[in-house]
């Protein structure tokens, strides 16, 4: 049975074990392991889905836990996908700050799987990346 929980201490190897095997590492640095222990540390929601021991799902977000809750990854290893595990650690993160909005970018094949659980595209989202400047 799988579980979903609050981790403080997720090791860089079963955050990078995730991405790899979810297929979200095509779009993370994974060249740079610093970049993604940064990423991971300085995120202050980890939500993981375990079973028996085993890390098969990361959720990682920044959150007030009132009013916004930014979710920067959601992966889960693709031997277990279609099982309701994202849409499990999902209602875990509403579960905690249920007063915040759930806000994401979608992964182009995910874009099915976020409507279908009721998201919507949000007409008024920027993004500048870091190689581009501010004017």
């Amino acid at each position: 049975m799988v579980s979903f929980e609050i981790e403080k201490n997720l090791s860089l190897v079963e955050f990078i074990y995730v991405l790899d095997e979810s297929g979200l590492g095509l779009r993370r640095p994974m060249h740079d392991q610093n970049h993604l222990e940064r990423m991971l540390v300085n995120s202050n929601l980890v939500i993981v889905a375990r079973e028996d021991g085993q890390v098969v799902g990361v959720l990682r977000a920044l959150t007030d836990f009132s009013y916004r809750t930014f979710i920067a990854d959601l992966a889960v290893i693709s031997t277990r996908q279609k099982e309701g595990i994202g849409k499990g650690m999902l209602k875990f993160a509403r579960s905690i700050a249920p007063d915040a909005r759930l806000i994401l970018f979608s992964a182009e094949n995910s874009v099915p799987f976020y409507r279908k659980l009721g998201f919507y595209l949000h007409e008024r989202c920027y993004q500048l990346k870091p190689e581009e400047k501010i004017n």
